[in-house]
């Protein structure tokens, strides 16, 4: 894909949820309610179990799910989408749902991985916008539904910054502590972004020359966090933390200061919609379906965006003005258009690029000792 085409593919995702708490978009022509969400009959005593990162759903969102279903919820965590992935190559261990990335969705249909929804069965998901309804890697929703928008930015300390952090720069030149996320795919990415390459390239050369990069530049390198580089930024073990957007806006909400920003440097970072699916071997297929329903519903929606900091593909949401506008209104949840344009959205590889990738990581966790 060009740059180009991809920019414009990013503008029909992305560039539609930039609107004010209080507005309705154009294309919206449905009225929504806030009917509360009603549990389909018989799965009383029944269990649950999902599999999701970390500090991505509301606090809420479970215990409401097991009070109106009269369920329990087994809910576990996981740290990249590699480790997903690994862990249901491997087979399903008893898992219902799960949340896998833009990129790792299509291999694990590819690789058999994945169930097949009964849309009837989730009629919430009028409620999400057309646009994340038809996404490329999965147009007709066949295997998942939207969740969140996120973002790879920096978490940075502002008493360090005062001024901000506008470019990947001044974190490879930084004279203090940083942490990078442990993700193979979106560290390379940056690199090869800034490089001037695709993404999602499967030149060999190019994966190298951005390994090459990520080592040159990663001296202040003390930790390559599992998912969890907010919390490192948040004691002050690190000045700036290569993380999520949502993971920051959370420290940010819960220190009530304004002792730490998010920022996506201007030479551009990654973007991702991700999705919930059922895995192949899931023994509660329909209260996962429900648990999908669930969760699209209007307010746990909004719920669930509020409470992580992340960009809400959820329309009706929206339209009854539930997102938070301080969060709406934030560049670093939405975007302006000029960030946008830098953004990229990881693809599908070859399985024989994929080891590429995951060789060259090897090398830069050897050469760092992080």
């Amino acid at each position: 894909m060009s740059r180009r085409s991809f920019v414009l593919l990013f503008l029909v995702f992305f560039a539609p949820l930039l609107v004010t708490a209080q507005e309705s978009t154009p294309e919206a022509t449905v009225e929504f309610s806030l009917d509360p969400w009603v549990c389909p009959a018989g799965f009383e005593g029944g269990q649950l179990n999902v599999f999701n990162w970390s500090t991505y759903i509301a606090e809420t969102t479970i215990p409401q799910f097991e009070e109106a279903c009269g369920v329990t919820v087994q809910y576990d965590n996981y740290a990249s989408n590699e480790d997903l992935l690994a862990r249901m190559r491997q087979g399903n261990p008893g898992y219902d749902v799960m949340f896998p990335g833009s990129y790792i969705l299509p291999i694990m249909v590819s690789e058999g991985l994945v169930e097949e929804l009964d849309l009837s069965l989730i009629p919430n998901l009028a409620n999400v916008r057309p646009q994340f309804q038809s996404r490329p890697y999965d147009p007709e929703n066949t295997y998942s539904v939207p969740y969140l928008v996120s973002s790879m930015g920096v978490g940075y300390n502002t008493e360090i910054f005062p001024e901000g952090i506008t470019s990947w720069t001044q974190v490879w030149e930084h004279d203090g502590p940083v942490a990078w996320i442990d993700d193979p795919r979106i560290m390379l990415g940056i690199a090869l972004t800034i490089l001037g390459y695709d993404a999602n390239t499967e030149n060999p050369d190019e994966i190298t020359a951005a390994k090459d990069y990520l080592i040159a530049n990663g001296s202040n390198v003390v930790a390559i966090a599992s998912d969890d580089g907010q919390a490192q930024l948040q004691r002050g073990d690190v000045d700036i933390a290569i993380e999520y957007n949502g993971d920051i806006v959370q420290v940010i909400t819960e220190c009530e200061c304004e002792t730490f920003a998010y920022a996506i440097p201007g030479e551009g970072s990654n973007y991702e919609v991700d999705a919930v699916a059922i895995p192949v071997g899931s023994e509660n297929i329909e209260l996962a379906h429900a648990f999908m329903d669930f969760i699209l519903s209007a307010q746990p929606a909004a719920d669930i965006a509020n409470y992580t900091g992340y960009g809400s593909t959820n329309q009706a949401a929206i339209d009854l003005g539930l997102i938070d506008p301080v969060y709406f209104n934030d560049p670093g949840i939405y975007p302006p258009d000029e960030v946008i344009a830098n953004l990229f959205l990881l693809e599908e590889l070859s399985s024989d690029a994929e080891a590429l990738y995951l060789d060259a990581w090897d090398e830069i966790l050897i050469t760092l000792g992080a």
